[in-house]
């Protein structure tokens, strides 16, 4: 039984051998060897015409890595979720707080006995 379907089942665009003759050459490459606080090595290629950056994400654990492999960056201290009534404590004092609270206070007090509550 002849199976319908396509004359190169099996293949997939890119497939089959392609060297530098039919794709042209490689542009020059420069390795450079990051080093995390983990002491994970991530080799990364860069193009000889780009400057390598100083600091890179460490693939494995995400933490920041650097060239130097004696010195390498610290873990960046991750802040814990701050609630909205933490920020507005950094915003302002309790003093401030003090005297907002006690503003509101009167205008809702004065509403009440003029009638003027509003929904």
């Amino acid at each position: 039984m002849a199976g319908g379907g396509s004359a190169i089942r099996g293949s997939r665009v890119g497939a089959g051998p392609m060297g530098e003759a039919e794709r042209g050459q490689a542009a020059p490459r420069q390795t450079v060897t990051y080093f995390c606080a983990r002491e994970h090595r991530s080799v990364v290629a860069f193009s000889i015409e780009a400057q390598a950056p100083e600091s890179w994400d460490c693939p494995k654990c995400g933490l920041p890595a650097s060239m130097d492999a004696d010195n390498p960056p610290a873990a960046p201290k991750i802040e814990p979720y701050k609630t909205h009534l933490a920020y507005v404590k950094e915003r302002r004092s309790d003093e401030e707080a003090a005297e907002i609270l006690t503003e509101a206070l009167k205008l809702l007090r004065s509403r009440r006995k003029s009638g003027d509550l509003i929904f």
